[in-house]
């Protein structure tokens, strides 16, 4: 099935996962062997000036997202005192009045909520340095937006950068570690039928509120207590632990350093409530900034979570194939990729490039895509769709095996490795040359 890429081109993609025929058989499976190229031939493919960074350009992005979270701060202070007025209430009745009121709550929220979430973006920009050439331009606007935004900068960046270089693989990636078939307690087929429902079966309402909470929670609870993180790390592992096993010794300042800007957070939020009460501070600052943990969590997820994209163990994982291993969704259309800076419609060149500026990502991919060919993966599913059939698809991988692919709540997969990766028996070692 091909789909459109967001200039228009068609492209193999992602299969649809709802297409399943009634009759399973793994033999019908399509067959994926892994990438072979090495990453400087990937690299080659791409014109040198895709990879400059401009500081001007950054920043007047970042002016940009200022200047709009001011406008919508701004026009937000209006809508309580309009429609709480006497004469909107004449005009619109007490019921019309307060359904308009909180209508427009709900558009400042969803904008400034992607305002923010785009200022995020930036930050990430300059965990990676791609901002910026200028190594402590990078520091200290990262500093400031994430902190602003509640993630503790530095620490996230070590733990983000080693998810870059360790992506797809699953004995050192660091977030989206599928679970495995032991994990879940499922046994092996070994000729007898598995009733997968006893161990997956959940009510549709389960399952929803299950996605909900990760979508509010999931970023939180995984730098605070390592969710959906290594599985492989001591059980109190996190991101504010100076001592954390994420972090080496010479490290440990950079922690403190996010650690404090917290803090400031705390204090400034509590202060802000203090003088404005909170209901004020969350219907002006709080729900946009749950808004940013939901679009990260939803963006992040729908990247690295999808039926047809590869995890490899040790020998079969290198670098450019982990990468690789990542989906361009067309995500929210123009609003995704005006106000999100492209992190979504352009992640897989991302992938390949972190220091690669974001608004370099469409014109890059293009050729990305013409080089690595079917090993490319974009989606035109609409984003809400998407998570949650892969919620539902993307269950567990098999505990053999040296390249593997998620089953879903019937242990069916849609694609499955050549022979030679299923047992990790007789597969030649992959080259981890970069």
């Amino acid at each position: 099935m091909l789909h459109a890429d967001p200039t228009g081109n068609p492209l193999p993609s992602a299969r649809d996962t709802g297409n399943t025929p009634t009759t399973y058989s793994e033999d019908d499976l399509p067959e994926f062997s892994p990438m072979p190229w090495k990453l400087q031939e990937i690299r080659a493919a791409i014109p040198p000036h895709l990879f400059v960074r401009d500081t001007k350009r950054g920043l007047a992005w970042l002016a940009l997202d200022l200047l709009m979270a001011a406008v919508c701060w701004r026009l937000a202070l209006y809508i309580d005192p309009s429609f709480k007025s006497p004469a909107a209430i004449r005009l619109l009745s007490p019921l019309g009045a307060s359904v308009a009121r909180w209508a427009c709550w709900a558009v400042y929220w969803w904008f400034q909520g992607l305002i923010f979430t785009g200022v995020w973006v930036i930050g990430h920009e300059c965990g990676h340095g791609a901002f910026s050439s200028i190594q402590w331009v990078c520091d200290v606007i990262g500093f400031i937006t994430h902190t602003l935004l509640w993630t503790p900068f530095f620490s996230w960046r070590i733990s983000h950068h080693r998810h870059h270089c360790n992506h797809a693989s699953m004995e050192r990636d660091e977030v989206y570690v599928p679970k495995t078939r032991s994990d879940l307690g499922i046994p092996q087929e070994h000729g007898h039928k598995i009733d997968y429902e006893e161990y997956l079966g959940d009510t549709p309402i389960y399952t929803l509120f299950m996605l909900v909470r990760q979508q509010l929670l999931a970023f939180p609870a995984y730098l605070l207590w390592n969710v959906s993180g290594q599985k492989n790390y001591p059980k109190w592992t996190n991101h504010f632990d100076p001592n954390s096993i994420l972090f080496t010794r010479e490290q440990r300042h950079l922690v403190i350093m996010s650690n404090l800007g917290i803090l400031f957070m705390i204090a400034s939020v509590r202060l802000a409530c203090d003088a404005w009460g909170a209901a004020a501070v969350l219907k002006y600052y709080g729900i946009p900034w749950l808004s940013v943990s939901h679009w990260f969590i939803m963006i992040t997820y729908l990247h690295h979570t999808d039926p047809n994209l590869p995890h490899y163990r040790h020998p079969e994982w290198n670098f450019q194939r982990g990468a690789a291993a990542t989906v361009d969704r067309n995500f929210l259309g123009w609003m995704g990729r005006f106000f999100l800076h492209d992190v979504a419609h352009y992640h897989v060149i991302h992938h390949f490039f972190p220091k690669m500026p974001f608004y370099h990502g469409a014109e890059a991919t293009q050729y990305l895509k013409k080089f690595i060919g079917e090993h490319y993966h974009y989606s035109e599913k609409p984003v809400f769709k998407a998570l949650w059939d892969n919620y539902n698809e993307c269950q567990f991988v098999e505990d053999t095996g040296t390249v593997l692919f998620y089953r879903n709540k019937k242990g069916q997969a849609i694609i499955k490795p050549a022979a030679q990766y299923r047992e990790g028996a007789g597969a030649a070692p992959a080259s981890s040359e970069k």
